[in-house]
């Protein structure tokens, strides 16, 4: 499919993981791609143009403002004015404990300044863009987190419920002027993150899944450039899981 082609998108989170996958995926149908990310995303971008595409990879910390305006500059210098954007990028507190009580002021900045703040900015720097344009496509890449409690992940939960309420308030704000903006919330993914877990952690996270296996980053690339697409024209604010039916179960 070539449902992109003639769209210029950013892509935070680029540079591995659920990222590479959508920037791939992006590039595959048709989108000139932008990756974003503190980490170079050479072999994204390399693995693009190999395929034909075309890319550009720009290191950013999502959570400063001026890099935002310096990737958006940057990719109308290179492509053109940015009509899709996928906010990928996230992190997970490793600064110690994550629940209410023990999680301290830098676990909680940590997160909530990349994964919540971070997409704010994203918007905010974006979206005047497409106005100019008359419209646009966002997607948020939320988590499971944000639909049901989960041990020891109280930061990541508030971030990504931030992100899902902040996805229906960009429907609701910008909707009738062209932007569309969407939410997905994977289930777990295998991604670089879960490559040196134990097999029985591995396990336990796969039985998490109606369909008792991992999901894969091109999976949530797939739901992510149907949103992206105008074969979803009829779809704003929406959240949708893609987490091999953990939603769906009685316990996690």
């Amino acid at each position: 499919m070539n449902r992109l082609v003639g769209r210029v998108a950013i892509v935070t989170g680029g540079a591995q993981g659920i990222g590479k996958a959508v920037a791939l995926r992006c590039a595959a149908e048709g989108a000139k791609v932008v990756t974003a990310d503190l980490q170079a995303s050479e072999a994204t971008v390399k693995e693009i143009i190999t395929n034909g595409g075309e890319a550009l990879h720009v290191v950013m910390d999502v959570r400063d403002r001026h890099d935002w305006k310096r990737l958006v500059t940057e990719t109308a210098k290179s492509f053109g004015p940015v009509g899709l954007l996928a906010n990928v990028a996230g992190v997970t507190n490793t600064f110690g404990a994550d629940n209410i009580v023990d999680l301290t002021d830098e676990g909680w900045n940590h997160v909530i300044d990349t994964d919540l703040r971070g997409v704010w900015l994203g918007l905010q720097a974006v979206i005047p863009t497409m106005l100019g344009q008359g419209g646009g496509a966002i997607v948020n890449i939320a988590s499971m987190a944000a639909l049901k409690g989960l041990t020891n992940l109280a930061a990541y939960s508030a971030a990504k419920g931030g992100m899902v309420s902040l996805t229906r308030q960009v429907a609701m704000e910008y909707g009738a002027q062209g932007i569309r903006c969407n939410c997905i919330c994977p289930g777990t993914i295998d991604t670089p993150i879960l490559a040196n877990i134990p097999d029985d952690l591995r396990r336990k996270f796969a039985s998490s899944h109606i369909i008792h296996r991992l999901g894969d980053p091109a999976e949530i690339a797939a739901a992510t450039a149907f949103f992206l697409s105008d074969d979803s024209a009829f779809c704003t604010g929406g959240i949708l899981p893609v987490d091999g039916g953990w939603n769906s179960k009685g316990n996690d």
